[in-house]
């Protein structure tokens, strides 16, 4: 019994020991974005490390206990964003030090990430710039309000306001290590998607009256709500995310268009109405720090009702000009949680452009040519909601109500436009007008 007792003891001492010794350092993989720096390093199992900072010149330095280097990790000579360099060797005879070799003094964040389809265990570095960790977008400073003075009143001559670009912002899923779905080919959703956001922005940047932002314009990966964030800071419009589908039945084919569900939505309700201390939720440019509870959820649910109905009607353009191009899955809007969809005041939509698990449509996704179509048919979606809902101080929200005696060619020409474009643009099959008739004015780069 002795003896026993001595061998479970032993083995209680050791057994962390043991399993930190299988913990071994497989690979690392950096991905720079514009706001961060990501590493990520290929462990054997879950790790346990230490992580901080040193100064002159700036280092992150990371140490694992019972830590091991498995070979040669060519990666470790990357760099790139705010790394210059990665280094490892053994610190102590039980603990690896690996440290990363800074451009310039950076906040890190560390996270473990358990395995899936594609990677086994990681461990995971975020360097942020400068010394404090990321924080959400801070609120919108009050507008200050100029002390009155005594103006002389003479007559002025009023000025029309000045219109703005109606704004899209598109974000291609996934993302640095990140690759989304993978088909047979190896082709990777994260990659066929960026292509084809980089093709939707350059249409929307020669359409009069729009301006893209594109969410992310490389290789890196990018938080949900911080797609959000992005696109709300640039006073979005319109938020596109657009993702490849995959399924385990290679027979699954077509696109699908998603918008938010109604049961997201109530989630989501929950969480802001929670966030109390976040002056940055806004509804609508209102803050809801200063309302009631009751208010606030009355806000909120005017708010994402409108913005439901409007991502409906647009999801639902967007499908249409989709199925001229190629089958869809499903005959209608899909609805799902997914959180890029959650923003309770822009108008927001997920295009499943094909499936990447089915060869054929695989194929089609490598294709420029098809990519281009999927590219247009995105923006005759975008242009036909629009074209019917334009957002107060647009440029695409010109009109002109008919007067007696107007002709059809006068008004194009007051207004810069071409015939065919203002016939167009209203759907007219004559230039007959009848007196009282509001007519759209389509945008031109001077308007």
């Amino acid at each position: 019994m002795k003896r026993w007792l001595t061998v479970l003891w032993c083995g209680l001492v050791l057994w962390p020991g043991l399993l930190l010794a299988a913990s071994e350092v497989q690979g690392v993989r950096l991905w720079a974005a514009p706001d961060n720096t990501r590493i990520v390093f290929d462990v054997s199992g879950p790790v346990q490390h230490r992580l901080f900072t040193l100064d002159k010149p700036p280092r992150v330095v990371i140490d694992i206990p019972a830590g091991r280097l498995a070979g040669n990790i060519p990666a470790l000579s990357a760099s790139g964003g705010l790394v210059k360099g990665v280094r490892a060797a053994m610190n102590t005879p039980d603990t690896l030090r690996i440290v990363l070799d800074l451009a310039r003094q950076s906040s890190p964040r560390s996270f473990s990430l358990s395995p899936n389809d594609q990677y086994g265990n990681r461990l995971v570095i975020d360097l942020y710039p400068g010394d404090a960790t990321p924080r959400s977008a801070p609120a919108a400073a009050p507008e200050q309000t100029l002390a009155k003075q005594p103006v002389e009143k003479v007559p002025v001559k009023q000025v029309p306001a000045q219109l703005r670009d109606l704004v899209i912002a598109i974000d291609a899923g996934h993302g640095g290590d990140d690759p989304g779905a993978i088909g047979r080919r190896k082709t990777r959703e994260k990659d066929v998607v960026l292509a084809i956001a980089k093709r939707l922005a350059q249409l929307v940047e020669q359409e009069p009256g729009m301006r893209p932002v594109l969410i992310r314009e490389g290789d890196y990966y990018i938080g949900l709500r911080k797609r959000i964030e992005k696109a709300r800071r640039n006073k979005a419009d319109l938020f596109i995310s657009i993702h490849a589908d995959a399924f385990k039945d290679h027979r699954a084919h077509g696109s699908s268009v998603y918008v938010l569900s109604r049961r997201g939505a109530s989630s989501e309700m929950a969480r802001v109405l929670a966030a109390r201390e976040n002056a940055a939720d806004l509804v609508g440019g209102v803050s809801l720090d200063d309302k009631d509870d009751a208010l606030r959820e009355v806000l909120l649910d005017l708010s994402q009702t409108a913005t439901l109905e409007a991502s409906f009607e647009v999801a639902d353009n967007m499908l249409g000009e989709l199925r001229h191009i190629g089958q869809t899955h499903k005959s209608n809007v899909q609805q799902a949680g997914f959180v890029v969809l959650k923003s309770p005041d822009i108008p927001s939509l997920l295009v499943e452009t094909a499936f990447i698990s089915n060869p054929a449509e695989e194929n089609k996704l490598r294709d420029s040519r098809h990519q281009q179509q999927l590219a247009h048919a995105m923006l005759r979606g975008i242009r036909n909601y629009f074209g019917k809902h334009p957002p107060p101080g647009t440029r695409v929200a010109r009109a002109y109500k008919v007067r007696r005696g107007d002709t059809l060619s006068e008004i194009a020409q007051q207004f810069s436009v071409s015939l065919n474009e203002l016939r167009g643009y209203n759907g007219l099959e004559s230039d007959t007008l009848r007196v009282g008739t509001t007519l759209r004015i389509p945008p031109t780069r001077d308007s």
